[in-house]
């Protein structure tokens, strides 16, 4: 694909705001004609830039009120794999991410329950019994502060 040019970069930043704008509304808003849009868009997903679009939902109106995000440091890294690890740890439906990431855990989990009697059967009950767990940090998350990404 050729480099991305102001047009592209516009497509992705009014995407990225909403994912569920049409190419006929995203071309008026942009002062392109509707299939000149579309075949941006589509030039975009076919090199990979725009991976998928996804539905947001709000979890406190459904009824999950509580986030926890949980540092995991694995005990016995020899004796289990981290991919058994992932297979088990994304099975729990409370699981929204998983992440193996670099530092003081192996694992940075968000989970989400409905309050926190259910995050701690979440925790003791899927969390804890998991493979290789060791040492385990939960923090709560009080507030969020959506930031725009990389083009806004």
């Amino acid at each position: 694909m050729s480099a991305l040019d102001h047009l592209d970069f516009a497509i992705l930043r009014a995407l990225s705001e909403d994912a569920t704008m049409s190419a006929g509304a995203l071309g008026r808003q942009l002062d392109l004609s509707q299939p000149a849009t579309w075949r941006r868009i589509k030039r975009l997903q076919e090199a990979g830039i725009i991976a998928g679009r996804r539905l947001e939902l709000d979890k406190e109106k459904l009824g999950f009120g509580v986030t926890v995000f949980l540092g995991v440091k694995l005990a016995t890294k020899g004796r289990v794999s981290l991919e058994d690890f992932e297979r088990a740890v994304s099975a729990i439906p409370e699981v929204q991410t998983v992440e193996h990431v670099l530092g003081m855990y192996d694992y940075r989990l968000r989970v989400t329950a409905r309050d926190i009697s259910d995050f701690e059967r979440v925790l003791r009950r899927r969390v804890m019994t998991l493979p290789g767990v060791g040492n385990v940090e939960a923090n709560v998350l009080l507030s969020e502060e959506r930031r725009p990404g990389p083009l806004g």
